[in-house]
């Protein structure tokens, strides 16, 4: 129960400075007040799961103890003694988090790590600091022990060894990455040497499909929703749009009515709806890969003027058609507000350019086929399926990927799972 009571104080005191939580969001990252409101919600709502499975005695159903029978000389049994099988701590847990969601993805992973029994130690992006000192500051004022839950700042030029000294050192038992796949790959490695447990949250290159019977309004409601939030920075976002051709043209004007629409500016402002990418750095590489699949033959459908008063890290919103398949706007996670759309004829085909991936994080498709919504979900090689609906992430779900997009889960009744190791007890009694 003290665990539950302390990860509730803590999500209570959010609440009461959900404002300045947001604002300081905002002001770090760029993303629309809007929607650093929304993620403070969020972030609260992992301690407010997690707090509930904290008081489940068993480590969220994992323990249990059975007599066990054993044969005796004349054939038959009868009880020895008991197995006891019970879950404990994995121990310190070192966490490293995304700019993208600098207080949800640190409660994600906090969150089920206190309720578990483990201490933690997280390191917050060198580009959203703010947020998470922020977002540790109410956890002191929560009542956290101190060595509880630790926070590490880092430069752009001292994280590296920050992450090397979390997979190396041997007081560390878990390690917690959300990131690229490129570094997550480098963590895993460095952390096989002391077997640390690790949960890899990495990248994506979502596919959204759209199939000839699908409510063409509500798939680009739905694309809308899931492409440019937080322009397009998200490991979920949609980046890869296979249309069928026989909504092909109606999906896509439709779609560019409603980019046209779009409010971009700066994100403190009130009507912002995208605010700027991370850095000025991010938008040459955007605009890199959007003149590479211009030259591959790609058609320029709809691009939003800006204004130059806007500043450096601002790229406007983009839709592309006929995408090759060998640009690597198509082929590698964009991190931009660019939608590329290439066409499609029969659902095998539309199955085979969706897996033709290396990463498998979340995937999207709009039908109103029941049979192919089932069909179709379980073919797809994703970790998470979104059918009619372009934002599925919630603190009651299990959020993870297939192949290279990591390993483990984040979220549900498993998330704390990975905070817990099983330990068999035999007692002969």
């Amino acid at each position: 129960m003290y665990r539950a009571s302390l990860l509730t104080k803590w999500s209570t005191l959010m609440q009461e400075n959900a404002q300045d939580l947001a604002t300081i969001m905002t002001l770090e990252s760029g993303k629309p007040l809007a929607e650093s409101r929304g993620e403070v919600q969020y972030a609260r709502s992992f301690l407010d799961y997690f707090a509930a499975e904290a008081v489940r005695a068993t480590g969220a159903g994992g323990g249990f103890m059975v007599p066990t029978p054993f044969q005796q000389a004349n054939g038959t049994t009868s009880p020895k003694g008991h197995i006891m099988a019970v879950q404990q701590a994995v121990g310190v847990s070192a966490m490293i988090a995304p700019w993208n969601f600098p207080l949800a993805m640190i409660t994600r992973k906090v969150g089920p790590a206190l309720a578990a029994g483990c201490t933690a130690v997280a390191k917050p992006s060198e580009l959203t600091p703010l947020s998470a000192v922020t977002l540790k500051n109410l956890a002191d004022r929560a009542g956290i022990p101190q060595g509880v839950f630790e926070l590490i700042t880092a430069s752009r030029e001292t994280t590296a060894a920050v992450g090397t000294e979390f997979c190396t050192n041997p007081l560390v038992k878990k390690i917690s990455f959300t990131g690229s796949t490129r570094v997550g790959k480098l963590l895993m490695r460095q952390a096989s040497d002391t077997v640390k447990r690790v949960s890899m949250e990495l990248g994506g290159n979502a596919v959204f499909v759209v199939f000839e019977d699908a409510d063409v309004d509500q798939a680009v409601d739905a694309a809308m929703a899931s492409k440019f939030r937080n322009a397009g920075q998200t490991c979920v976002c949609a980046d890869r749009f296979l249309v069928h051709n026989s909504v092909h043209d109606e999906f896509t004007a439709k779609l560019s009515a409603k980019v046209r629409m779009l409010r971009v500016g700066p994100g403190i402002q009130a009507e912002t709806r995208m605010g700027p990418l991370i850095s000025a750095g991010a938008k040459i590489s955007v605009s890199e890969k959007v003149t590479a699949a211009l030259d591959d033959g790609a058609i320029l459908f709809e691009q939003m003027t800006l204004s130059d008063r806007l500043g450096p890290q601002f790229f406007p919103p983009t839709i592309l058609t006929n995408v090759s398949p060998k640009s690597d706007i198509w082929k590698t996670e964009t991190f931009g507000p660019v939608v590329a759309i290439r066409s499609f004829e029969t659902e095998e085909e539309a199955l085979e350019i969706a897996n033709n991936c290396s990463v498998g994080l979340a995937s999207y498709f709009c039908t109103n086929d029941l049979s192919r919504a089932f069909r179709f979900s379980h073919k797809l090689e994703a970790g998470m399926v979104g059918v009619n609906e372009g934002i599925m992430s919630t603190a009651v779900a299990p959020f993870g990927g297939l192949k290279d997009s990591g390993v483990g889960t984040e979220g549900s009744h498993l998330g704390i799972k990975e905070y817990l190791e099983t330990k068999y007890i035999f007692m002969n009694a």
